[in-house]
């Protein structure tokens, strides 16, 4: 029997459930591992999370959703940065990346890469000295993991300072163009292997111009790199074009 006739099996049968967790495991605590970014066990208090995660999953999936690890994935990876992002406002709120994506800091403010790069680390600093040690060591993971996302792209994550939109018509098409490759996994993959933004295929399916779409490439490019993966921290400069992608 395959998983997904496991998956639907299980939804009614609690015997069929049990199983199933048991088989996957293994496989659920990776997931979750690599969403936190650090190597868990049925010990931690994550693992409660995704179980649950992985029982809401059963109970969701009809069959008609493919494949149902990549299914569970998702919940599991939203379950838990659910959870980060909560902890974090309890906290209080985190800035990590002052204006990296709002446009606060760019060429027009005869700024450098440089500078953001220094403004980033002083932030970070500042948030090392305090109670949310642990999120600023997450930023730092965030940070260089979307540095090696982006370095095949050809450009650095400092970078998007000069690229970021300024005006709110410009975030609005930008947020777009991002929501409709977040929406067409086609596109992300040709992006993807060619390491380009797709032009042609993205300004029909976003209704973005060109102009917009090559000034802003590399500010589409990373949000939608980093909105597809597991960034809680960056994600949330990015909040704009969830609104979006929700609607």
């Amino acid at each position: 029997m395959d998983i997904e006739r496991e998956a639907l099996a299980a939804k009614t049968d609690e015997q069929a459930l049990n199983n199933l967790i048991e088989s996957q495991k293994s496989w659920i605590l990776q997931t979750a591992s690599q969403t936190v970014h650090r190597y868990l066990t049925d010990s931690d208090d994550e693992w409660s999370t995704a179980l649950l995660a992985f029982h809401e999953a059963v109970q969701s999936f009809d069959g008609e959703k493919g494949s149902f690890r990549a299914f569970a994935s998702v919940v599991i990876r939203r379950r838990l940065l659910d959870e980060i992002r909560s902890n974090w406002r309890r906290k209080g709120e985190i800035r990590v990346i002052p204006g990296a994506f709002d446009g606060e800091v760019g060429a027009e403010d005869g700024e450098t890469a440089d500078a953001v790069n220094l403004e980033v680390q002083s932030k970070l600093a500042e948030m090392s000295a305090s109670p949310a040690v642990d999120a600023a060591a997450a930023a730092r993971e965030e940070i260089a993991a979307a540095q090696a996302i982006l370095k095949p792209y050809g450009f650095s994550f400092f970078d998007l300072a000069d690229s970021s939109p300024k005006a709110e018509k410009t975030k609005d098409a930008c947020a777009k163009a991002v929501c409709a490759l977040l929406k067409n996994e086609a596109l992300m993959q040709k992006m993807r292997k060619s390491k380009a933004l797709p032009m042609k295929e993205l300004e029909l399916a976003s209704g973005v111009s060109r102009k917009i779409l090559d000034r802003h490439r590399r500010y589409i490019i990373a949000a939608a790199e980093i909105l597809s993966g597991e960034y809680p921290v960056l994600a949330e400069y990015l909040g704009y074009i969830r609104k979006v992608l929700k609607t």
